[in-house]
């Protein structure tokens, strides 16, 4: 196996969905499925069970899978220590996040990365799905996060950035036309709900459980991808709660964005395992402190 079809079939491993694998990797599906084709030749079996609802690792998969993950580690270290040692770098700091607005946060990786010439800063994509996995995993160094944060082996930093809440709903909704909304239009219109694991806490942000006058929210589909909101909400099937920066970065012409009214803005921070004893993180968290958060 070359060394992408290795990250493919990893990736696949671990997502057993060939949409969000595609999307982690920034391929099309017809990628994903010609490299594990191409694989499943080469072995001779089949490595994953495929049907219209599900996908599973085959006992060969699972083998398969076990036997390449550390071959997968050591390659990607080999050649990111080679990579830093060309650049004359000591490490590499990596800051997870959903990285739709990575571009409004420049400022404060541009500073980072020029008041400390010696480390490196990669920012790496995380999902909504299961979102600290990746920070308890050792996958990434720090992760961005929105507040309020409950989990009690973390570290809540500095905040990095801050801005309102919006609703997106189908321009064929009723509420497109409004100029605001309040928090009671929840109850009054199926919403969405995550498929997999979620912090009730963040999902209240985006989707509460209940309205304001206590009014239970009904959520009807489940999602685990940005494209899979959009669908659902284009489509009239629901709504959602929504960050600011999706009005510039989700344009749509089947989505409107309403602002909600009478909320507390969002605001993202920088989290990190608290057992971490990091001086890079401790550099990052002063740079955001520093210079304070940005606004959208």
């Amino acid at each position: 196996m070359e060394f992408r079809d290795i990250e493919i079939f990893l990736t696949l491993a671990d997502e057993l969905h060939f949409g969000r694998t595609a999307e982690r990797l920034h391929v099309s599906p017809a990628r994903i499925s010609q490299a594990i084709k191409k694989q499943e030749r080469a072995v001779g079996a089949d490595l994953f069970t495929r049907t219209s609802r599900s996908v599973r690792l085959t006992l060969v998969g699972e083998q398969l899978r076990d036997d390449l993950r550390p071959v997968y580690r050591g390659l990607h270290e080999s050649l990111s220590r080679a990579r830093l040692r060309a650049q004359g770098k000591t490490s590499v700091l990596t800051v997870g996040m959903m990285t739709t607005n990575a571009h409004d946060l420049r400022l404060f990786w541009e500073t980072f990365r020029s008041r400390n010439p010696q480390w490196g800063l990669r920012i790496q994509s995380t999902g909504f799905v299961d979102p600290f996995v990746p920070l308890r995993d050792g996958d990434v160094d720090a992760l961005v996060w929105f507040l309020p944060i409950e989990e009690p082996d973390l570290t809540v930093g500095p905040v990095l950035y801050i801005e309102p809440k919006m609703l997106a709903v189908s321009t064929k909704n009723r509420l497109a036309e409004e100029k605001t909304v309040s928090l009671e239009v929840f109850g009054d219109f199926p919403a969405l709900t995550v498929n997999g694991t979620l912090p009730e806490a963040s999902e209240h942000e985006f989707i509460p459980f209940y309205t304001p006058k206590g009014r239970s929210v009904e959520k009807v589909i489940s999602v685990q991808t940005s494209d899979d909101i959009y669908n659902a909400v284009s489509q009239d099937e629901a709504i959602h709660g929504v960050a600011a920066y999706a009005v510039r970065y989700h344009a749509r012409p089947d989505v409107a964005y309403i602002p909600i009214a009478n909320v507390a803005p969002l605001a993202w921070v920088l989290v990190w395992r608290s057992d971490s004893d990091d001086e890079r993180l401790r550099a990052l968290a002063d740079v955001i402190t520093e210079l304070g958060p940005a606004t959208g």
